[in-house]
């Protein structure tokens, strides 16, 4: 039995499908398990990972965890939870901003976050993902409703990679032998401007969409609504401006055996988070 955190996320629902379609047996761990649609035969579970003595139902019979995290649980909490009911193997998503700037806080939260991995007792994988393509759901309500794009450093690449992709490495991991004690590194096949992005949501779309670059200051009061102020600064790169991007990782092909999907495929999957 593996248990999926965040299971009705883009992320973790992904996993749990991959899951069942290997034949594997699966535990879907929500916060409200009566909006939860999983695939028949997965079990469906309650719990708060805020509060990790509401765990406990969770772990039985289970040999593995996934592990995604917000940045407000009590990492080392959970995992010992999990150890002391037998949890053998933890696959932890992670954020190569761990790798590239681990001073930010967002690279200093999951290098904590990956310590407690670390020092679970447990055998782990992590996985450090880079900007996910689904961040472009930020610009929906404004593309619905104006048909604009609000966005500043529009002509900064990122190797944005597909959700569904850290999933697909994410079941490998927690089903093949060979990941246990590794580190894999994630981006998507291709560097994709802001520009770029939003020309591909207009095809796709087949509409004109408006791109208005904003300055930094704008950028910095209109990321406070996604995210905590803390964090805000680092991911707009106000602090340094160095580009210190991962490049292109071939991980996912590696891994999985197929071509990391493209900023293009994303979009023609989630149209309807546009219209």
């Amino acid at each position: 039995m593996i248990v999926v955190t965040g299971a009705t996320g883009n992320v973790g629902s992904v996993v749990v499908r991959r899951l069942a379609e290997r034949g594997v047996s699966a535990r879907a761990l929500t916060r409200d398990a009566s909006r939860a649609v999983m695939p028949s035969g997965v079990d469906v579970v309650e719990g708060d990972l805020t509060r990790p003595e509401s765990l406990r139902p969770a772990w039985d019979d289970a040999e593995s965890l996934f592990l995604l995290t917000t940045g407000n649980e009590d990492v080392a909490a959970i995992l010992e939870s999990a150890r002391q009911a037998g949890i053998e193997h933890v696959v932890l998503v992670s954020s190569l901003l761990a790798q590239t700037h681990p001073d930010s806080p967002i690279g200093r939260g999951a290098l904590r976050g990956e310590r407690a991995v670390r020092d679970s007792g447990m055998s782990w994988t992590i996985l450090r993902a880079w900007e996910f393509s689904s961040n472009a759901v930020w610009w929906a309500p404004s593309i619905r409703d104006h048909g604009t794009v609000r966005a500043t450093g529009v002509d900064a690449a990122s190797p944005v990679i597909d959700p569904a992709d850290i999933a697909a490495v994410a079941a490998a991991a927690l089903t093949e032998r060979g990941h246990e004690g590794r580190i894999h590194a994630l981006t998507g096949p291709a560097e994709v401007t802001v520009r770029e992005r939003v020309r591909i949501l207009g095809r796709v779309l087949d509409r004109d969409l408006v791109l208005e670059e904003m300055n930094a200051a704008e950028a910095l009061e209109n990321l406070k609504r996604f995210m905590p102020e803390e964090v805000v600064e680092p991911v707009i790169g106000t602090d340094s401006g160095e580009d210190r991007g991962p490049g292109v990782l071939s991980t996912v092909e590696s891994v999985t055996g197929a071509p990391a999907r493209t900023f293009h495929q994303w979009a023609l999957d989630h149209t309807g988070a546009f219209r």
